[in-house]
């Protein structure tokens, strides 16, 4: 592997939407889905073994640009469900800042930290 670029987030996008469109391919019997499922894994070792290591560069920080807010929002989600049966969350009506309030405090009064507007709320 020396002088090559090796695996990074995109090569570990392709690879698992290569596994996800051949479960799909074997799932429902598609040709299309393992077609695709052949061209994206192809292209995830292509990547790996390039020895282009600035266009491969280039080409993750393209997907990462994309990707970062989706991931961002997917894991506030998450984060939100895992603590939902203890926290409460509010967006700031000033700036859109969502908040993480205890529940089961009553009527409290939020501060926020980014722009200082305080706000009345039931938890």
């Amino acid at each position: 592997m020396i002088g090559r670029y090796g695996p990074d987030q995109l090569y570990m996008a392709c690879l698992i939407a290569a596994v996800i469109l051949a479960l799909l391919a074997a799932i429902f019997g598609w040709w299309v889905l393992r077609v695709l499922s052949y061209l994206f894994l192809i292209y995830a070792l292509f990547r790996m073994l390039s020895r282009n290591v600035y266009k491969r560069r280039k080409e993750n920080d393209r997907f990462l640009r994309y990707w970062w807010p989706v991931r961002t929002k997917i894991t506030g989600f998450i984060r939100r469900i895992k603590s939902s049966k203890t926290h409460a969350f509010f967006k700031c009506p000033a700036c859109k800042n969502r908040l993480r309030v205890p529940k089961g405090k009553g009527k409290i009064q939020i501060t926020c930290p980014k722009c200082g507007e305080r706000f009345v709320k039931k938890t």
